[in-house]
């Protein structure tokens, strides 16, 4: 099995291929290991942490709704934050009819993160500020969905983190393979999530999405 991180840049999509003229900045630009694909999607205006794996059960844990797993974004957001936008956050927002999951949310100092191309559009007299934010769903679109329901237009969004994997070290448009020890950590935080009680609203059943063992070193 094959496991990879990479730091997906602006505009770029989270796929291999695109059959628009022109074509679009693709995976395909930036990973050559053949057969793996996305555990999860970014939006082409989002950037950051993306998993690519062929390990099928672990994809497919990560990405069953039933099974919260922890994402962290990093938001810079237009206007100022108040105590009264972040609860609303952190209770969860109404999105298309539906209350979110309730959400870790706090502001933070201006992360040490590259500019992006194309830089984000700034008004001399509206402010902005960055925002950490923790999800345990995926909607579409989610993060700028519940920031502007909160009153704060996302302008840039990072995905820092999936669980305990981290962009730390890693430029726009890197990628590396995961360690050992980072792979077998995740492995066991999926496993946890796999209690009975979620286990009960899973259809497939669980024996079959036990995850792979990590590779030797």
């Amino acid at each position: 099995m094959r496991y990879l991180i990479f730091n997906k840049p602006y505009g770029v999509l989270t796929q291999f291929t695109d059959r628009t003229v022109p074509p679009r900045p693709t995976l395909a630009d930036y990973i050559r290991t053949p057969g793996i694909y996305a555990a999860g999607r970014l939006d082409a205006d989002s950037e950051g942490l993306l998993l690519l794996t062929d390990d099928g059960p672990l994809k497919f844990a990560l990405l069953l709704p039933d099974f919260a797993h922890r994402r962290t974004y990093w938001v810079q957001v237009e206007g100022t934050p108040t105590e009264a936008a972040l609860d609303s956050l952190r209770n969860g927002v109404v999105i298309q009819g539906e209350l979110t999951r309730p959400a870790e949310a706090r502001i933070i100092p201006t992360p040490d993160v590259p500019d992006r191309t194309p830089p984000i559009r700034f008004r001399a007299a509206i402010p902005t500020a960055w925002l950490e934010l923790t999800l345990t769903e995926g909607r579409n679109r989610q993060v700028r969905r519940m920031t502007a329901a909160a009153g704060l237009p996302t302008l840039r969004l990072i995905r820092w983190s999936i669980e305990n994997l981290t962009l730390a070290g890693l430029a726009p448009g890197e990628s590396r393979r995961l360690k050992p020890a980072e792979l077998a950590a995740l492995q066991r935080v999926v496993a946890r999530t796999q209690s009975n009680e979620k286990r009960a609203t899973v259809k497939r059943p669980v024996r079959k999405i036990f995850l792979s063992n990590p590779p030797r070193s």
